[in-house]
Protein backbone atom coordinates (compact mmCIF):
# COMPACT_ATOMS: atom_id res chain seq x y z
CA UNK A 1 0.00 0.00 0.00
CA UNK A 2 1.21 3.61 -0.63
CA UNK A 3 0.35 6.93 -0.15
CA UNK A 4 -0.61 8.93 -3.57
CA UNK A 5 -0.39 12.62 -4.09
CA UNK A 6 -1.57 15.17 -7.05
CA UNK A 7 0.80 18.14 -6.82
CA UNK A 8 -0.58 20.88 -9.08
CA UNK A 9 -1.33 18.82 -11.57
CA UNK A 10 -2.76 20.44 -15.18
CA UNK A 11 -3.73 18.52 -18.35
CA UNK A 12 -4.18 20.28 -21.59
CA UNK A 13 -5.30 18.35 -24.12
CA UNK A 14 -5.06 19.36 -27.76
CA UNK A 15 -6.81 22.67 -28.95
CA UNK A 16 -6.62 24.16 -25.93
CA UNK A 17 -9.33 22.29 -23.19
CA UNK A 18 -8.59 22.51 -20.09
CA UNK A 19 -9.61 19.29 -18.44
CA UNK A 20 -7.65 19.50 -14.82
CA UNK A 21 -7.09 22.62 -13.39
CA UNK A 22 -3.98 22.55 -10.76
CA UNK A 23 -5.60 19.29 -8.83
CA UNK A 24 -4.12 19.07 -5.36
CA UNK A 25 -4.52 15.76 -3.88
CA UNK A 26 -3.49 13.31 -1.51
CA UNK A 27 -4.89 9.71 -0.62
CA UNK A 28 -3.82 8.09 2.09
CA UNK A 29 -2.26 5.05 2.82
CA UNK A 30 -5.11 2.49 2.49
CA UNK A 31 -7.94 4.90 2.38
CA UNK A 32 -10.50 4.29 0.00
CA UNK A 33 -10.84 8.11 -1.83
CA UNK A 34 -14.14 8.76 -4.19
CA UNK A 35 -13.89 11.23 -7.41
CA UNK A 36 -17.28 12.31 -8.38
CA UNK A 37 -18.61 14.75 -10.69
CA UNK A 38 -20.44 14.76 -14.03
CA UNK A 39 -19.49 13.69 -16.82
CA UNK A 40 -16.30 15.84 -18.46
CA UNK A 41 -15.42 17.20 -15.03
CA UNK A 42 -11.31 15.44 -15.43
CA UNK A 43 -12.00 12.60 -12.63
CA UNK A 44 -11.12 9.96 -15.43
CA UNK A 45 -8.37 11.98 -16.73
CA UNK A 46 -6.98 12.02 -13.29
CA UNK A 47 -6.91 8.34 -12.63
CA UNK A 48 -5.38 7.95 -15.99
CA UNK A 49 -2.99 10.05 -15.33
CA UNK A 50 -2.56 8.40 -12.01
CA UNK A 51 -2.29 4.75 -14.01
CA UNK A 52 0.45 5.83 -16.65
CA UNK A 53 -2.55 5.98 -18.93
CA UNK A 54 -2.28 9.54 -19.60
CA UNK A 55 0.63 12.18 -18.95
CA UNK A 56 0.28 15.59 -16.77
CA UNK A 57 0.99 18.62 -19.01
CA UNK A 58 2.25 19.99 -15.62
CA UNK A 59 2.66 19.09 -12.08
CA UNK A 60 3.90 16.01 -10.10
CA UNK A 61 2.09 12.99 -9.76
CA UNK A 62 3.36 10.78 -6.10
CA UNK A 63 2.93 7.03 -5.15
CA UNK A 64 4.69 6.59 -2.20
CA UNK A 65 6.39 9.93 -2.23
CA UNK A 66 7.91 8.48 -5.61
CA UNK A 67 7.08 10.78 -8.35
CA UNK A 68 5.92 9.11 -11.34
CA UNK A 69 5.40 10.87 -14.04
CA UNK A 70 8.07 9.96 -16.58
CA UNK A 71 7.24 5.49 -15.35
CA UNK A 72 5.51 3.95 -17.35
CA UNK A 73 2.19 1.84 -16.63
CA UNK A 74 4.28 -1.42 -15.35
CA UNK A 75 6.57 0.52 -13.79
CA UNK A 76 3.79 2.01 -11.60
CA UNK A 77 2.72 -0.95 -9.11
CA UNK A 78 -1.13 -0.15 -9.39
CA UNK A 79 -3.97 -2.62 -10.67
CA UNK A 80 -7.08 -1.02 -12.59
CA UNK A 81 -11.04 -2.38 -12.97
CA UNK A 82 -12.72 -0.92 -15.97
CA UNK A 83 -16.48 -0.67 -16.22
CA UNK A 84 -16.11 -3.21 -19.35
CA UNK A 85 -14.06 -5.84 -17.50
CA UNK A 86 -11.51 -6.30 -20.17
CA UNK A 87 -11.29 -9.88 -19.59
CA UNK A 88 -10.00 -12.21 -21.72
CA UNK A 89 -12.76 -14.32 -23.50
CA UNK A 90 -10.59 -18.07 -24.41
CA UNK A 91 -9.30 -18.25 -21.10
CA UNK A 92 -10.81 -19.63 -17.83
CA UNK A 93 -11.47 -17.46 -14.85
CA UNK A 94 -8.23 -19.13 -13.36
CA UNK A 95 -6.05 -18.18 -15.61
CA UNK A 96 -7.54 -14.43 -16.47
CA UNK A 97 -6.97 -14.00 -12.15
CA UNK A 98 -3.13 -15.69 -13.20
CA UNK A 99 -2.21 -13.95 -16.19
CA UNK A 100 -0.70 -10.87 -14.91
CA UNK A 101 1.12 -13.01 -12.14
CA UNK A 102 2.20 -15.05 -15.09
CA UNK A 103 3.45 -12.27 -17.12
CA UNK A 104 5.98 -11.25 -13.81
CA UNK A 105 7.57 -14.53 -13.56
CA UNK A 106 5.56 -15.55 -10.27
CA UNK A 107 6.85 -18.58 -9.30
CA UNK A 108 4.01 -21.09 -9.57
CA UNK A 109 3.31 -22.32 -6.20
CA UNK A 110 3.01 -18.84 -5.33
CA UNK A 111 0.36 -18.18 -8.07
CA UNK A 112 -1.52 -20.63 -6.85
CA UNK A 113 -1.56 -19.38 -3.45
CA UNK A 114 -2.45 -15.61 -4.53
CA UNK A 115 -5.24 -16.52 -7.07
CA UNK A 116 -6.88 -19.32 -4.34
CA UNK A 117 -6.96 -16.75 -1.42
CA UNK A 118 -8.49 -13.88 -3.89
CA UNK A 119 -10.99 -15.79 -5.06
CA UNK A 120 -11.53 -17.30 -1.68
CA UNK A 121 -12.05 -13.49 -0.67
CA UNK A 122 -14.55 -12.32 -3.48
CA UNK A 123 -16.33 -15.94 -3.52
CA UNK A 124 -15.45 -17.13 -7.12
CA UNK A 125 -14.05 -20.07 -6.08
CA UNK A 126 -17.12 -22.38 -7.83
CA UNK A 127 -16.17 -20.19 -10.72
CA UNK A 128 -12.64 -21.20 -11.66
CA UNK A 129 -13.08 -23.39 -14.39
CA UNK A 130 -15.01 -20.97 -15.87
CA UNK A 131 -15.03 -18.75 -18.88
CA UNK A 132 -16.22 -15.43 -18.68
CA UNK A 133 -19.32 -15.76 -21.21
CA UNK A 134 -20.76 -18.57 -18.68
CA UNK A 135 -20.73 -15.91 -15.83
CA UNK A 136 -23.17 -13.05 -15.18
CA UNK A 137 -22.53 -9.68 -15.08
CA UNK A 138 -21.64 -9.61 -11.21
CA UNK A 139 -19.51 -12.52 -11.77
CA UNK A 140 -17.49 -11.24 -14.35
CA UNK A 141 -16.97 -7.82 -12.49
CA UNK A 142 -15.62 -9.68 -9.75
CA UNK A 143 -13.33 -11.67 -11.54
CA UNK A 144 -12.04 -8.63 -13.01
CA UNK A 145 -11.46 -6.93 -9.44
CA UNK A 146 -9.76 -10.63 -8.67
CA UNK A 147 -7.65 -9.93 -11.45
CA UNK A 148 -6.43 -6.52 -9.88
CA UNK A 149 -6.02 -7.84 -6.52
CA UNK A 150 -4.48 -10.62 -7.06
CA UNK A 151 -1.34 -8.55 -7.80
CA UNK A 152 -1.18 -6.84 -4.14
CA UNK A 153 -0.52 -3.94 -5.91
CA UNK A 154 0.26 -0.11 -4.42
CA UNK A 155 -3.03 1.05 -5.42
CA UNK A 156 -6.19 -0.19 -6.52
CA UNK A 157 -7.75 2.45 -9.57
CA UNK A 158 -11.78 1.44 -10.14
CA UNK A 159 -13.19 3.63 -13.44
CA UNK A 160 -16.84 3.27 -12.96
CA UNK A 161 -16.81 -0.21 -12.48
CA UNK A 162 -20.08 -0.90 -11.57
CA UNK A 163 -22.24 1.07 -14.48
CA UNK A 164 -22.36 -1.97 -16.50
CA UNK A 165 -24.38 -3.68 -14.25
CA UNK A 166 -28.34 -3.17 -13.17
CA UNK A 167 -30.04 -1.64 -9.93
CA UNK A 168 -29.79 -5.36 -8.35
CA UNK A 169 -26.34 -6.19 -9.09
CA UNK A 170 -25.00 -2.03 -8.55
CA UNK A 171 -26.34 -2.60 -4.89
CA UNK A 172 -25.12 -6.24 -4.48
CA UNK A 173 -21.28 -5.71 -5.38
CA UNK A 174 -21.04 -2.22 -3.65
CA UNK A 175 -21.47 -3.97 -0.94
CA UNK A 176 -18.70 -6.43 -1.79
CA UNK A 177 -16.79 -3.61 -2.78
CA UNK A 178 -16.70 -2.18 1.60
CA UNK A 179 -16.73 -5.73 2.50
CA UNK A 180 -13.08 -5.87 0.29
CA UNK A 181 -12.01 -2.93 1.25
CA UNK A 182 -12.47 -3.70 4.76
CA UNK A 183 -10.67 -7.21 4.48
CA UNK A 184 -8.15 -5.68 2.31
CA UNK A 185 -7.64 -2.11 3.01
CA UNK A 186 -5.18 -1.01 0.11
CA UNK A 187 -5.25 2.02 -0.86
CA UNK A 188 -8.48 2.88 -3.53
CA UNK A 189 -9.49 5.65 -5.54
CA UNK A 190 -13.22 4.90 -7.07
CA UNK A 191 -14.50 7.30 -10.00
CA UNK A 192 -17.70 7.73 -10.44
CA UNK A 193 -20.97 10.33 -11.36
CA UNK A 194 -23.69 8.22 -9.03
CA UNK A 195 -23.68 10.74 -6.11
CA UNK A 196 -25.51 7.05 -4.43
CA UNK A 197 -22.41 5.17 -4.68
CA UNK A 198 -20.22 7.88 -3.94
CA UNK A 199 -21.65 8.66 -0.43
CA UNK A 200 -21.71 4.59 0.55
CA UNK A 201 -18.51 3.68 -0.67
CA UNK A 202 -15.74 6.25 0.60
CA UNK A 203 -13.93 7.22 3.64
CA UNK A 204 -13.86 10.66 1.87
CA UNK A 205 -15.39 12.27 -1.05
CA UNK A 206 -13.64 14.12 -3.68
CA UNK A 207 -16.74 16.10 -5.74
CA UNK A 208 -15.28 17.74 -9.05
CA UNK A 209 -16.55 20.17 -11.63
CA UNK A 210 -15.06 21.73 -14.83
CA UNK A 211 -11.66 20.20 -13.75
CA UNK A 212 -11.74 21.75 -10.51
CA UNK A 213 -12.30 20.14 -6.61
CA UNK A 214 -15.23 21.49 -6.00
CA UNK A 215 -15.17 20.31 -1.82
CA UNK A 216 -13.33 17.32 -0.63
CA UNK A 217 -14.50 15.51 2.87
CA UNK A 218 -16.49 12.78 4.46
CA UNK A 219 -20.21 12.25 3.19
CA UNK A 220 -21.49 14.25 6.53
CA UNK A 221 -19.26 16.76 5.45
CA UNK A 222 -20.17 16.84 1.77
CA UNK A 223 -24.20 16.26 2.38
CA UNK A 224 -24.45 18.44 5.55
CA UNK A 225 -22.09 21.43 4.78
CA UNK A 226 -21.63 21.80 1.21
CA UNK A 227 -19.06 24.21 0.40
CA UNK A 228 -21.39 26.22 -2.56
CA UNK A 229 -24.33 25.17 -4.62
CA UNK A 230 -22.94 23.18 -7.35
CA UNK A 231 -22.32 20.55 -4.46
CA UNK A 232 -25.86 21.01 -2.37
CA UNK A 233 -27.34 20.53 -6.21
CA UNK A 234 -24.94 17.71 -7.15
CA UNK A 235 -25.40 15.40 -4.12
CA UNK A 236 -28.33 13.95 -2.77
CA UNK A 237 -31.14 12.09 -4.35
CA UNK A 238 -33.33 14.15 -4.71
CA UNK A 239 -31.02 17.29 -4.41
CA UNK A 240 -31.06 20.43 -2.68
CA UNK A 241 -33.81 22.75 -3.25
CA UNK A 242 -32.26 26.28 -4.06
CA UNK A 243 -34.41 28.78 -4.07
CA UNK A 244 -33.64 33.03 -4.95
CA UNK A 245 -34.56 34.26 -2.23
CA UNK A 246 -33.64 38.33 -1.06
CA UNK A 247 -33.21 39.79 2.53
CA UNK A 248 -34.05 42.95 3.54
CA UNK A 249 -34.15 44.38 7.22
CA UNK A 250 -33.08 41.39 9.01
CA UNK A 251 -36.10 39.98 7.00
CA UNK A 252 -35.61 36.48 4.68
CA UNK A 253 -38.60 37.19 1.60
CA UNK A 254 -39.05 34.00 -0.66
CA UNK A 255 -41.36 33.66 -3.55
CA UNK A 256 -42.82 37.21 -2.56
CA UNK A 257 -43.55 36.41 0.99
CA UNK A 258 -41.70 37.31 3.77
CA UNK A 259 -40.81 34.38 5.40
CA UNK A 260 -38.68 34.93 9.10
CA UNK A 261 -36.17 36.96 10.84
CA UNK A 262 -32.86 36.34 8.82
CA UNK A 263 -28.94 36.71 10.56
CA UNK A 264 -27.61 37.59 7.30
CA UNK A 265 -26.43 40.91 5.49
CA UNK A 266 -29.47 42.53 3.06
CA UNK A 267 -29.46 41.24 -0.62
CA UNK A 268 -29.83 38.58 -2.66
CA UNK A 269 -29.18 35.26 -1.46
CA UNK A 270 -29.91 31.91 -2.89
CA UNK A 271 -31.74 29.95 0.28
CA UNK A 272 -31.07 26.09 0.34
CA UNK A 273 -33.44 23.09 1.54
CA UNK A 274 -33.13 19.47 1.06
CA UNK A 275 -36.15 17.77 0.15
CA UNK A 276 -36.74 15.80 3.70
CA UNK A 277 -35.79 18.77 5.66
CA UNK A 278 -38.65 20.86 4.26
CA UNK A 279 -42.25 20.87 6.02
CA UNK A 280 -45.60 20.90 3.50
CA UNK A 281 -48.51 22.82 4.88
CA UNK A 282 -51.76 22.10 3.11
CA UNK A 283 -52.65 26.24 3.49
CA UNK A 284 -50.47 29.01 2.75
CA UNK A 285 -50.18 31.06 6.66
CA UNK A 286 -47.75 33.41 7.78
CA UNK A 287 -43.44 32.37 7.97
CA UNK A 288 -44.63 29.78 4.98
CA UNK A 289 -43.09 29.89 1.54
CA UNK A 290 -46.23 30.16 -1.20
CA UNK A 291 -46.13 27.17 -3.68
CA UNK A 292 -47.94 25.59 -5.67
CA UNK A 293 -48.14 21.60 -6.17
CA UNK A 294 -46.82 20.84 -9.89
CA UNK A 295 -46.87 16.85 -9.57
CA UNK A 296 -46.90 13.80 -7.63
CA UNK A 297 -44.52 11.01 -7.34
CA UNK A 298 -45.81 7.79 -4.95
CA UNK A 299 -42.88 6.16 -3.95
CA UNK A 300 -44.72 3.65 -1.12
CA UNK A 301 -42.69 4.63 2.02
CA UNK A 302 -43.32 8.28 1.02
CA UNK A 303 -44.03 10.85 -2.21
CA UNK A 304 -42.22 13.26 -3.98
CA UNK A 305 -44.09 16.62 -4.31
CA UNK A 306 -43.20 18.58 -7.03
CA UNK A 307 -44.05 22.45 -6.51
CA UNK A 308 -43.53 25.88 -8.16
CA UNK A 309 -41.90 28.64 -6.15
CA UNK A 310 -42.57 32.09 -7.18
CA UNK A 311 -44.33 33.79 -10.06
CA UNK A 312 -44.07 34.03 -14.37
CA UNK A 313 -40.22 33.43 -15.57
CA UNK A 314 -39.18 33.52 -11.96
CA UNK A 315 -40.51 30.35 -10.87
CA UNK A 316 -38.39 27.83 -9.34
CA UNK A 317 -38.90 23.98 -9.10
CA UNK A 318 -38.64 22.55 -5.37
CA UNK A 319 -39.16 18.75 -3.93
CA UNK A 320 -40.26 17.97 -1.01
CA UNK A 321 -40.53 15.11 0.49
CA UNK A 322 -44.13 14.43 2.08
CA UNK A 323 -45.16 11.21 4.24
CA UNK A 324 -47.49 8.75 2.24
CA UNK A 325 -50.61 9.41 2.79
CA UNK A 326 -50.15 12.90 1.30
CA UNK A 327 -53.00 13.32 -1.42
CA UNK A 328 -52.55 16.61 -3.22
CA UNK A 329 -53.63 17.11 -7.12
CA UNK A 330 -51.41 19.63 -9.61
CA UNK A 331 -52.57 22.98 -8.96
CA UNK A 332 -53.77 23.36 -5.77
CA UNK A 333 -51.71 26.19 -3.28
CA UNK A 334 -49.63 25.05 -0.51
CA UNK A 335 -46.60 26.40 1.84
CA UNK A 336 -43.46 25.15 2.61
CA UNK A 337 -41.79 25.48 6.00
CA UNK A 338 -38.12 26.28 6.12
CA UNK A 339 -36.69 24.57 8.91
CA UNK A 340 -33.95 26.96 11.03
CA UNK A 341 -31.07 24.65 11.47
CA UNK A 342 -31.29 22.62 7.99
CA UNK A 343 -31.55 26.36 6.15
CA UNK A 344 -28.77 27.07 3.87
CA UNK A 345 -27.89 30.57 2.85
CA UNK A 346 -25.47 30.87 -0.61
CA UNK A 347 -24.08 33.66 -2.22
CA UNK A 348 -25.82 34.61 -4.80
CA UNK A 349 -23.10 35.75 -7.41
CA UNK A 350 -20.55 33.06 -6.40
CA UNK A 351 -22.85 30.56 -5.23
CA UNK A 352 -20.33 29.52 -2.35
CA UNK A 353 -22.02 28.94 1.36
CA UNK A 354 -22.12 31.64 3.82
CA UNK A 355 -20.43 31.52 6.87
CA UNK A 356 -22.36 29.16 9.59
CA UNK A 357 -23.05 31.79 11.89
CA UNK A 358 -25.84 33.60 9.02
CA UNK A 359 -28.89 31.38 9.16
CA UNK A 360 -32.38 32.01 9.89
CA UNK A 361 -33.19 33.36 13.02
CA UNK A 362 -34.61 31.51 16.22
Amino acid sequence: MAEVEFRDVTRRFAGGVLALKGLNLTVSDGEFLILVGPSGCGKSTALRMLAGLDKPTSGEIRIGGTVVNDLGPGQRDIAMVFQNYALYPHMSVYRNLAYGLRQRRTPRPEIERRVRETAELLQITELLDRKPGQLSGGQRQRVAMGRALVREPQAFLLDEPLSNLDAKLRNQVRGDLKRLHREVPVTSIYVTHDQVEAMTLGDRLCVMSDGEVQQIGTTDDIYNRPANTFVAAFMGSPPMNLIPATIRAGMLHVGGAAVTAARCADGPVIVGARPEHLQLNVHCGEGTVPARVDFVEPLGSHVLVTALVGVGDAQTRVIVQAPADTSLVSGTPIGLVLPPERTYFFDAETGDARRERERIAV
